[in-house]
C-alpha cells in the first residue's frame, strides 16, 4: 500500500519548536499578557492623557449613536430605558469633552 505522506521524522523536537513559535511568536509579549489574564482588554501604558481622553470621547460618541438608533427601533419600556441610556451617555460625553477642553487650554501646544 502506498502512503500519501512520508514517514514522520524520528526526532520531533524541531517540529514542536516550530509549532511553539507559530502559536507564540513573541514570548516576551505572552509573558506580559499572562500578567493581566484576569482582564479581557487593557490600555497601553505609553499613551498620554490627551490621547486617552480623545479616544474615550470618540467611543462615547459611537455608543451614543448606537443607543439613539436602538431607541427608535423599540417601543414601550425598552424605549424608555434606551433613551435613559442615551441621556446618561450624553452627560458622560460632556464630562469627557470638558476635561479634554481643560487639558487643551492647559497645554496649548499639544496636538493630536
Amino acid at each position: 500500500m502506498i502512503k500519501d505522506s512520508p514517514n514522520p521524522p524520528l526526532n520531533s523536537a524541531p517540529l514542536h519548536a516550530d509549532a511553539r513559535r507559530a502559536i507564540n511568536p513573541n514570548p516576551k509579549r505572552s509573558a506580559e499578557c499572562a500578567l493581566s489574564a484576569d482582564r479581557l482588554f487593557t490600555v497601553r501604558t505609553d499613551l498620554d492623557a490627551e490621547t486617552l481622553l480623545a479616544n474615550a470621547s470618540q467611543d462615547l460618541a459611537s455608543v451614543q449613536v448606537l443607543a439613539a438608533n436602538l431607541a427608535f427601533e423599540v417601543d414601550g419600556a425598552a424605549r424608555d430605558v434606551t433613551l435613559g441610556i442615551c441621556r446618561m451617555l450624553e452627560g458622560i460625553q460632556l464630562l469627557v469633552d470638558r476635561t479634554l477642553d481643560q487639558f487643551e487650554t492647559q497645554n496649548p501646544m499639544a496636538k493630536f
